[in-house]
């Protein structure tokens, strides 16, 4: 049970280096400008590793095969999860730059949420080789989720080191996540089952 608990973490890590790394790329693109600032990045980082270190923590079923590690189907499912957060974070992204017309200030702001709430759903996504609701996540896993959500919100609510978000924003861009949560839930079976990542 803790090989799987370290598969998920690995297979976590690579997920938020791939989306974040071409997040950069993207926003910079779509914008001209940085779209995270080094704060935003030091939060996000401090953020997603409280996160993260909870996944050790976490419910799992014992694997039905023994285990081997399968670096590179391992990394390509990793990067598949990536990929698909990138497309969540600069689909909102483009909705708050084309659609709202937001300057830069507030689209590091809708970045900030992006990013944090992404990567809430791809955790619960990337945590459970079967759908995201077969398992019972850890209470420590659920603990750090709520105060991630919140500190992330309140933060951006309240404009603390960034441009002010409406709360209504906030909450449009956490129920995007959970959208965006049961669909790539639903695409990564098949290639989770592809892969052999049990």
């Amino acid at each position: 049970m803790t090989f799987q608990r370290i598969l998920t973490y690995a297979l976590n890590s690579v997920t938020k280096k791939t989306v974040q790394v071409l997040f950069l790329a993207v926003g910079l693109v779509m914008t001209g400008h940085a779209i995270l600032t080094p704060m935003l990045m030091v939060i996000i980082m401090l953020t997603g590793d409280l996160l993260g270190m909870s996944l050790t923590t976490d419910n799992v079923r014992p694997s039905p095969m023994p285990n081997t590690w399968r670096i590179g189907e391992l990394t390509f499912a990793g990067v598949f999860m990536g990929v698909a957060e990138l497309v969540f974070c600069t689909t909102m992204l483009a909705i708050a730059r084309f659609r709202l017309g937001l300057g830069i200030e507030a689209l590091r702001t809708t970045a900030f949420v992006a990013i944090v709430f992404g990567n809430q759903a791809t955790t619960y996504a990337n945590r459970e080789r079967l759908r995201l609701w077969s398992s019972r996540p850890s209470l420590w896993l659920i603990g750090s989720s709520v105060a991630d959500v919140l500190i992330a919100s309140a933060l951006a609510a309240c404009g603390i080191g960034m441009t002010p978000m409406p709360v209504w924003a906030v909450g449009g861009t956490l129920g995007a996540a959970a959208v965006f949560a049961l669909l790539v839930d639903f695409a990564k079976v098949p290639v989770f089952n592809r892969l052999k990542i049990a």
